[in-house]
C-alpha cells in the first residue's frame, strides 16, 4: 500500500512487483531493499546494479547569463568545467554558510545549466535560485518531468554499450543520446564510488528503460538495488549525505567539503562566513571511525574520549553509521574536535556500553571510480 502523502516514482509498481521493502525517503516512497542490502551492495562492488533514484530533484536554469548566475550563487567554481561536464557543488545559506543542499550541476551551455538536487531540498533550492535570478534567467522545477536510473559497478560500461549507449566518457562528463527512439542523457556520475552512470530520461520512458537495463544486465547477474545499498556504498566512500553529514548546521568547512568551494571566486552564497570559519579553524571536523570492538554505529550515537561507561566525556557525535558489507565491520562518519588525529582510539556509546573505534580518514574502501 502506498502512503497517500508520499510521492512515488514512475517505477513504483515495478518495485512492488519485485517485492521491494518501501520506505519514506525525502518525502518519496522508495525501495530500501529487494532481496537484501548486503547482496545488492556486493553486486555493485563486484558486478553491476541498477537503482531507481527518480526521487532526486531536477531543475533547469536557462537564459542569457544563466551559467554566470549559477556560478555567482553556488559554492564551487563552474569555470573549472565546460559544456558536457558536471560538477559537485553546494547551495549555502548566505548569512551562515550552512549547507541548504549539495547537488550536481550539469553545464549544457552558457545559457543553460541543469541541476540535480536532493529530493527533500529541491523546492527550497529552486525557490532561492528563482528569487535571486536576474531578468531573463528562468529557474524551472522539473522534479517529475524526468526520471533517473543509476547503473553502477565494474560491468556498467559493458551493459551500456550493449544498449547502444555512450559509455567511453570521462568521469563527471555527460552526453545526450537516443535509445529506442527516446531521448536521454548519459552521465558518468554516481554515489557509490564504482565506475557507473546515471541515466536521465523522460518520466514516461522510465519503465521501458528499467526493463531494458535489467535484460541487458542478465549476463552480468545484475541486481535491482535499493537505497539501503546506496547508503552503505556511499558511506564506505565517505560521501556525505545531506541532513546527516552536511546541513544548515554543518558547514562545508566542518564536513571537509572545502574542495567543493571556489575560494578564489569573488562571490557565492555564504562566502564571508565560510571564509571566516576557514581562517579561524572549525570547532569540529568530520572524521571516519572504524570498529575495534564489535559494534554497529548509528547516527546520533555519542563519541567519547574514554572507555568508562557513564563518564561525562562526550566529545562528538556520529552523523552516519552502518555495517560495511565490504569490510564486514562497523564504520561511521562523526563530527569530532579539531585536535582529533588519525589513529586515535575513541569510544561510541552503543546502548549504554562503550565500544572502541579507530579514527581514520575516508574512504574506508579503495575503488576505481575513474
Amino acid at each position: 500500500m502506498t502512503t497517500p502523502s508520499l510521492l512515488t516514482s514512475p517505477l513504483h509498481d515495478r518495485h512492488l512487483a519485485l517485492g521491494a521493502k518501501m520506505a519514506d525517503f525525502g518525502g518519496w516512497e522508495m525501495p530500501i531493499e529487494y532481496a537484501g542490502t548486503v547482496g545488492e551492495h556486493t553486486a555493485v562492488r563486484e558486478r553491476v546494479g541498477v537503482f531507481d533514484v527518480s526521487h532526486l530533484g531536477k531543475a533547469t536554469v536557462a537564459g542569457p547569463g544563466a551559467f554566470d548566475f549559477v556560478n555567482r550563487v553556488l559554492a564551487n567554481d563552474l569555470r573549472r568545467i565546460g559544456p558536457g561536464q558536471a560538477q559537485y557543488t553546494l547551495c549555502c545559506d548566505d548569512a551562515t554558510g550552512g549547507v541548504v543542499d549539495d547537488l550536481i550541476a550539469y553545464v549544457k551551455s552558457a545559457e543553460e545549466v541543469f541541476l540535480i538536487p536532493n529530493a527533500a531540498n529541491t523546492a527550497e533550492v529552486v525557490r532561492r535560485l528563482a528569487a535571486a535570478a536576474p531578468e531573463g534567467v528562468t529557474v524551472t522545477d522539473q522534479h517529475r518531468e524526468f526520471a533517473v536510473l543509476a547503473v553502477q559497478g565494474p560491468d556498467s560500461a559493458a551493459l551500456l554499450k550493449g544498449l547502444g549507449l555512450p559509455a567511453d566518457m570521462d568521469y563527471m562528463a555527460f552526453a545526450t543520446a537516443g535509445w529506442d527512439g527516446r531521448p536521454l542523457t548519459v552521465c558518468r556520475t554516481g554515489y557509490t564510488g564504482e565506475h557507473g552512470y546515471e541515466l536521465v530520461c523522460r518520466w514516461d520512458d522510465a519503465d521501458a528503460l528499467w526493463l531494458a537495463i535489467l535484460a541487458a544486465g542478465e549476463p552480468f547477474d545484475i541486481k535491482p538495488c535499493g537505497l539501503g545499498a546506496r547508503d552503505t556504498l556511499r558511506t564506505e566512500m565517505g560521501y556525505p549525505l545531506h541532513g546527516q553529514d552536511l546541513s544548515l548546521e554543518i558547514s562545508p568547512v566542518q564536513a571537509r567539503a572545502g574542495w567543493a568551494v571556489g575560494w578564489k571566486k569573488d562571490e557565492f552564497w555564504g562566502r564571508e562566513p565560510l571564509a571566516a570559519e576557514k581562517a579561524a579553524g572549525p570547532r569540529r571536523v568530520l572524521w571516519g571511525l572504524k570498529q575495534v570492538d564489535r559494534a554497529i554505529p548509528r547516527p546520533h550515537m555519542s563519541v567519547h574520549a574514554g572507555a568508562e561507561a557513564g563518564a561525562d566525556d562526550a566529545i562528538g557525535e556520529v552523523t552516519s553509521g552502518t555495517f560495511s558489507p565490504t569490510l564486514k565491520l562497523g564504520i561511521a562518519l562523526a563530527l569530532l574536535p579539531p585536535s582529533t588525529a588519525e589513529g586515535d582510539v575513541l569510544y561510541l556509546d552503543v546502548r549504554g556500553r562503550r565500544a572502541a573505534f579507530t579514527v581514520v580518514k575516508p574512504p574506508f574502501v579503495k575503488v576505481s571510480t575513474r
